[in-house]
């Protein structure tokens, strides 16, 4: 297994939190699940979350892998398999997403992670 250097694992980490809190401004205007239908401009927010969420999942999956597990372990507190996990049915879902689901564990995952910045 070969480590993650320090300062690439300070890279990864400061652009998932980049990537996380564009997410917020991708809502703006969304009051319920059926918006983000409504309008191509909806369809194409909806399309950026399940991107970075996909990113965001791939990148804790190799920081997990090249850390030895030593990294998330130390927040036990977030539900890394399960954020992870996200970017797999996203990433194999194709189009069978449940957007208020979707909407729900956006919230949840934004609000787990908001440890990582304190």
């Amino acid at each position: 297994m070969r480590f993650m250097s320090d300062s690439l694992l300070t890279e990864r980490l400061s652009a998932i939190l980049d990537a996380l809190e564009r997410i917020p401004d991708r809502f703006d205007g969304i009051e319920t699940p059926a918006d983000f239908l409504a309008t191509k401009k909806g369809i194409d927010r909806m399309d950026g979350i399940c991107m970075v969420l996909i990113a965001v999942g791939e990148a804790l999956k190799q920081i997990d892998r090249k850390t030895g597990g030593r990294l998330l372990s130390r927040y036990p507190q977030v539900e890394w398999r399960d954020i992870i996990g996200v970017r797999n049915v996203l990433a194999h879902g194709y189009f069978d997403h449940d957007i208020p689901v979707l909407i729900e564990t956006v919230r949840t995952i934004l609000k787990d992670l908001q440890c990582l910045t304190t």
